[in-house]
């Protein structure tokens, strides 16, 4: 039986880790690494496995493959603090690994996100999926703020789903967004990508129209219409701020 490595990463998710980690007991180790909570995350993780160490945050791309490399098992799994894997997505885990036989080097799970008391099912949101299972010796994390594990070799989607509890409310994702909207700015630059205000007009209601309309984000009701909103929100904020290095750039070049 192939054995299973689960790394997580945390910083002050004492609303979900423990429901994370509980259904994470099926795996062989528990690799979490914690970026210096100061809430309970730390001590909710310290009952659940003896596998726990801090590192202060770098970037997305460097602290998941921090983590990564800190398990020992071939077979590995990432689960974000606020996600959970069913019994049955585990069972199936299990199943796979012990009949595949060598012919695959990475399974791709699909994520169901719960948001303001319903299950996501459009949108921008869904369907949500990516590689999350795989063999450490073929994969590697790449990318900036939505980084992911680029593998090598073959890849099957494994068919049960697991669960994404997403932002404590709208304040919770305001403030998401203003972080991971500087992040994104940050990216955007180190590419060479600087402010075009073409892209800042047309971006967000072309992401607006596209999740809520052609997605059909409108049947998820007032939720859908909110994840539309900050999506349309975060794509005007993140050339805004585009916009205000620009000028920040032109005003030192000119001194």
């Amino acid at each position: 039986m192939e054995k299973v490595s689960v790394y997580v990463l945390t910083f002050n998710n004492e609303r979900t880790i423990e429901r994370c980690l509980t259904s994470l007991q099926w795996a062989d180790e528990l690799v979490i690494v914690d970026s210096y909570s100061t809430d309970r995350t730390v001590e909710i993780c310290r009952r659940f496995t003896s596998r726990l160490s801090q590192r202060k945050w770098t970037n997305h791309q460097d602290q998941y493959q921090y983590a990564a490399d800190k398990t020992a098992n071939r077979w590995v799994m990432f689960v974000d603090a606020d996600e959970e894997v069913p019994p049955e997505l585990a069972r199936e885990i299990r199943e796979e690994l012990k009949a595949s036989n060598g012919q695959w080097d990475g399974y791709i799970a699909h994520r169901r996100t719960y948001y303001l008391g319903r299950w996501i099912k459009y949108g921008g949101w869904y369907p949500d999926y990516e590689i999350r299972l795989y063999d450490r010796n073929r994969g590697r994390w790449e990318g900036g703020l939505h980084a992911k594990v680029r593998l090598q070799g073959r890849v099957k989607t494994l068919k049960n789903r697991y669960y994404h509890y997403t932002y404590r409310d709208i304040s919770d994702q305001i403030k998401t967004i203003d972080k991971y909207s500087q992040v994104a700015v940050d990216d955007m630059l180190q590419e060479g990508k600087g402010f075009n205000v073409v892209h800042m007009v047309l971006n967000p209601p072309f992401r607006f129209i596209k999740e809520y309309v052609f997605k059909r984000g409108f049947l998820d009701g007032i939720p859908g219409l909110i994840i539309a909103v900050s999506t349309f929100y975060y794509t005007f904020i993140k050339h805004a701020k585009a916009w205000e290095r620009y000028r920040e750039s032109q005003q030192k070049k000119y001194r």
